[in-house]
């Protein structure tokens, strides 16, 4: 038969006669053969199997072994003996080597037919040894995937005990090292087959012996947190995570989070890995286990893991987006670190350029898992957007792309985000672990959030952005430096130029809070803001003082060094001073805090029986702008009876921080906050809540005015007039009111329309009143809870009517008989805008529009410059022909900036205008407004003018360079550190 057999593979026979001669070669199988003949044919069948030239062979091969074997066993079992399986399994068979997945397929079919002999047993033992070495030496994935095959046939074969441990141990680092080369469809599948067959094998060995299974979830988690370079792990490892019991994993995370020898780098390593793992087709709960992992590491507060992780990987996850076939887990993975990484926005606008292409993909690719992957990816963007506002440039888009689809609910939202958050939310972290980038395309440079800082980093940029201001710190020539104006002028330097994309302000912070400001805590930016001017101006009055006593005074004035280098004064810099100090007239001693912001206001009461009226002139740095009860009304009288009360609530200032919340107080704001209902009244503008600030008010009933010349109660009229115009004129609107009767805070959400230009009413002062700090000032801060303008504050009382030398009514006609109250319209325009983002009084978020505008600029903006209107008694806006004199030129689409923290971009003025109408949240909260110059053949008003940026003084100039050398070095370390990660 061996003969017939042979002749028959090297004939030229057709097909159909050679399968005809092989059936009668195995119907002769069932007759009386000798060993020998049998030998002889099992050796030529092997031969053909092994060695076939092509699969025909290979297939006779297997019909004749499998006949005759099964007839005549105890010869075949004399030929495949365990000597024989050893040197397959060494050595292999002629031409084809040992690790030859065909060897291993000869010997399963084998072992098949020898499953009843009793020489198995002893084969059994040989391959249990053999399949240790072999794993050993890591096989490819192919001959991995067969060895397993007949290991799960045939789980004899397995080592058991200690060696089954070793063995499952460097199975799980024989995955580890398998390559995919597949670069067809076809190919990948099969490489993914191969794996899964070594990965079932696996599961099959934990059910069997759950002994194996600790020992070889330690094998993967020492392989993927791994830190050789030369040595990246294979993603197939993902394969045996769906066959780990998922009640393990509350154990096991708790295990390696709280092992002390696994350190930061390994797990952080680990981490990136298993997030790889979601590019794996077929794998179940890898998002399971990636979630556990990251909360663990959150319970046990790595957050510098976590921090670098998601910075690291985030793009990565939103990338699987785009393959349904491992949409879901990612899209899981992908929620828990955005809504968890709560300290920072990095990290979602890393992936907000991807959103839109994403939305317009899930829309239209038809499968039927997508319309409820588009419903969750949506519902998590107004998370994100909600929790990170600010960013309307951004988000504008993302917005018109879902425009059309549900949108989850503001209760829904701040419960997903306090469920979501890490155990510890602070932001005392995320200032260092910021990634390294350069400057913006805007060549501006941020504030780096210090921990609910962003009050403090809107104020900064707004009086940076005040040009004028900004110039004459710089200017100045200060030797105290424990002095805050010495501190924002350095602050000042570095925002000019530092290198660094954001700059963090710890210095300034520290010297600038006020005593009340809890460290961390979330504040009002108009608080903040008076506090520091009033500091900066008292610190100045206080210089003054102490240098009249010395014998030769020499100013605190503003002077322009022209060598920036030079360490003492030159003769040409004391020049300077000179033509610098000229500027200013010799009796002015107000201080530069006055020149610029100090303006100043005359309270006026008549009484509405003997017309007696009496006034009193106060400063002010900023207007408190309560919002009128309706539009309107905005000309009538106003009425603080009892019947108003419900409508004019205590409206005060609000509080932030950064662009989360604090632990705990979104849930709290349903309760504790309500919105002002909005009207579908015409909404209103900054001039209408100027005029209602200045419009006449009855005093009446429980607010009746004692008159002295009656001496008795009696209802009055109050009056305020604007009779000093500041250069910068800062508006605050008072957003938030008290509802006494429901004991309940309003934020008014109410639109209000911001002109890029408008004009004050200012009546001339009949005689001057010097700033004195004996007096009242507007810059006092009297206690935290301090926040409407001192005019607003001011109740008449008989012992203030004496003490303050009240003025006749006599008098006041004489003067206005006189023209000495005539009335002008100052031009201003608009300079920048603080928006608070939040719903709440005691939580939210600032950030700030502005431009550069000084007071010269009036000259490219002839709207400044029109004639006044002699009737114009009210504040107005420009009319609409100034307005497009203003907006229309060529670079207004880049002059107007967005400051968010650590961000800087280019905006538009009517991103500012339209802000709420975007972002219902988010309102224009501190206005400032520069005063344009009304003398059109240049020169100088009252020494506030500096033409250009003036140069760097010596020691400015050396921190600077000293900061930016040492910028310039950590950049290089982490370049190199990126690069040996990568």
């Amino acid at each position: 038969m061996d003969k017939i057999l042979e002749g028959l593979v090297s004939s030229d026979h057709s097909v159909p006669v050679k399968r005809a001669i092989v059936k009668k070669v195995v119907e002769a199988a069932e007759k009386e053969v000798t060993e020998e003949q049998c030998r002889a044919l099992f050796t030529l069948t092997t031969r053909l199997i092994l060695l076939g030239e092509d699969a025909f062979q290979k297939q006779i091969g297997l019909q004749v072994l499998e006949a005759y074997a099964r007839y005549h066993r105890l010869e075949f079992e004399h030929f495949f003996t365990k000597d024989f399986a050893l040197s397959l399994l060494q050595q292999g068979y002629g031409q084809r080597d040992h690790r030859d997945p065909a060897i291993i397929d000869y010997i399963h079919c084998c072992l098949r037919l020898l499953i009843s002999c009793p020489s198995v047993l002893e084969i059994f033992n040989v391959i249990q040894v053999e399949v240790l070495r072999m794993v050993c030496e890591r096989p490819e994935s192919s001959l991995c995937a067969h060895l397993c095959t007949l290991l799960s046939d045939f789980m004899q074969c397995i080592p058991r005990d200690k060696l089954g441990i070793l063995f499952c141990q460097q199975l799980v680092r024989t995955i580890s090292c398998f390559q995919c080369v597949a670069s067809q469809e076809r190919e990948l599948r099969e490489y993914v087959g191969q794996v899964t067959k070594v990965s079932t094998l696996l599961q099959n060995i934990w059910k069997a012996d759950p002994t194996t299974l600790l020992p070889s979830l330690q094998e993967v988690f020492a392989i993927i947190s791994s830190t050789d370079p030369s040595f990246e792990p294979s993603i197939a490892l993902a394969s045996l995570v769906q066959h780990i019991p998922v009640q393990m994993i509350t154990v096991l995370i708790k295990s390696l989070t709280t092992d002390q020898n696994v350190r930061d780098g390994s797990m952080t390593k680990a981490l990136c890995r298993m997030i790889d793992w979601l590019s794996w087709p077929l794998a179940q709960h890898v998002d399971t286990w990636v979630i556990a992992l990251l909360k663990g590491l959150a319970a046990v507060q790595k957050f510098t893991i976590l921090i670098d992780v998601t910075l690291l990987k985030i793009e990565l996850v939103f990338s699987r987006l785009w393959y349904p076939i491992v949409r879901q887990g990612a899209l899981a993975v992908l929620s828990h670190m955005l809504l968890s990484f709560q300290h920072s926005p990095e990290v979602f606008h890393l992936v907000v350029p991807h959103v839109v292409d994403l939305v317009e993909s899930l829309k239209v690719d038809g499968l039927p898992t997508s319309k409820s992957i588009l419903l969750q990816f949506t519902e998590l963007m107004h998370c994100m957007m909600y929790q990170y506002s600010g960013f309307p440039d951004l988000y504008d888009h993302i917005l018109e792309a879902i425009k059309d689809l549900p949108k989850p609910s503001e209760e829904k939202i701040k419960l997903v985000l306090n469920q979501s958050a890490w155990t510890s939310q602070s932001n005392s972290f995320a200032s260092g672990v910021l990634r390294q980038a350069g400057k913006s395309e805007t060549g501006k440079t941020g504030l780096i959030n210090l921990g609910n800082t962003c009050f403090m980093n809107s104020i900064i940029q707004t009086l940076f952005m005040a040009t004028d201001f900004r110039r004459h710190v710089l200017a100045l020539h200060l030797n105290a430096s424990n002095m805050l104006m010495k501190k924002l002028q350095l602050l000042f330097a570095f925002l000019a130029h530092t290198q660094r994309a954001a700059y963090a302000p710890r210095t300034f912070l520290e010297v600038s809070r006020p005593p009340w400001f809890n460290m961390g805590s979330q504040q009002d930016c108009s608080e903040y803001l008076r506090f520091i001017l009033d500091r900066l101006h008292e610190e100045e009055k206080t210089f003054q003082v102490l240098e009249s006593a010395k014998p030769r005074v020499i100013p605190l004035v503003d002077t322009s060094s022209k060598d920036a280098t030079c360490p003492t004064f030159s003769k040409e810099h004391q020049e300077s001073c000179l033509v610098q100090g000229e500027s200013v007239p010799v009796d002015d001693q107000r201080t530069l805090i006055e020149r610029m912001f100090g303006g100043k206001l005359i309270t006026g009461i008549r009484c509405m029986q003997c017309n007696c009226i009496s006034e009193k002139e106060e400063p002010f740095t900023d207007l408190s702008l309560a919002f009128c009860p309706s539009a309107s009304s905005q000309n009538s009288p106003k009425s603080q009876g009892p019947s108003e009360e419900p409508k004019v609530l205590c409206q005060g200032s609000v509080n932030g921080g950064s662009e989360a919340p604090e632990p705990g107080s979104a849930s709290s704001l349903a309760t504790n906050v309500q919105y002002e209902p909005v009207t579908n009244e015409p909404p209103l503008s900054v001039p209408d809540l100027v005029n209602y600030f200045l419009a006449p008010e009855i005093l009446d009933e429980d607010n009746a005015y004692f008159c002295e010349k009656c001496g008795s109660l009696q209802r009055a009229e109050r009056t305020l007039k604007v009779v000093s115009s500041p250069e910068y004129l800062i508006l605050t609107l008072l957003r938030f009111s008290y509802d006494a009767k429901c004991h309940v805070r309003r934020k008014i959400l109410d639109n209000v329309i911001i002109p890029p230009a408008l004009r004050l009413p200012v009546h001339a002062p009949y005689t001057p009143v010097p700033w004195s700090s004996a007096s009242s000032s507007p810059l006092q801060v009297d206690s935290p809870e301090s926040s409407e303008n001192l005019a607003k504050k001011l109740k008449p009382s008989q012992g203030d009517e004496e003490e303050d030398g009240r003025v006749r009514l006599n008098e006041a006609e004489e003067r206005n008989l006189a023209g000495e109250m005539q009335v002008q319209s100052v031009p201003y325009l608009l300079s920048s805008v603080v928006v608070h983002s939040g719903i709440s009084s005691e939580s939210g978020h600032y950030y700030s529009y502005g431009r550069n505008v000084s007071g010269a600029d009036g000259a490219q903006h002839p709207a400044s410059h029109s004639p006044v209107r002699e009737d114009l008694a009210t504040c107005s806006l420009c009319t609409p022909e100034q307005s497009d004199t203003q907006t229309s030129s060529g670079q207004e689409a880049r002059e107007w900036l967005l400051f968010n923290d650590s961000r800087v971009t280019f905006t538009s003025l009517q991103s500012a205008q339209n802000i709420t109408k975007r972002f219902p949240k988010d309102t224009a909260y501190v206005l400032m407004y520069r005063k344009q110059d009304q003398n059109v053949n240049g020169g100088v008003a009252n020494g506030t003018r500096i033409s250009a940026e003036p140069p760097l003084q010596k020691e400015l100039l050396d921190a600077i360079i000293k900061d930016n050398k040492l910028y310039l070095q950590t950049l290089d370390d982490f370049k190199w550190k990126v690069l040996k990660r990568a």
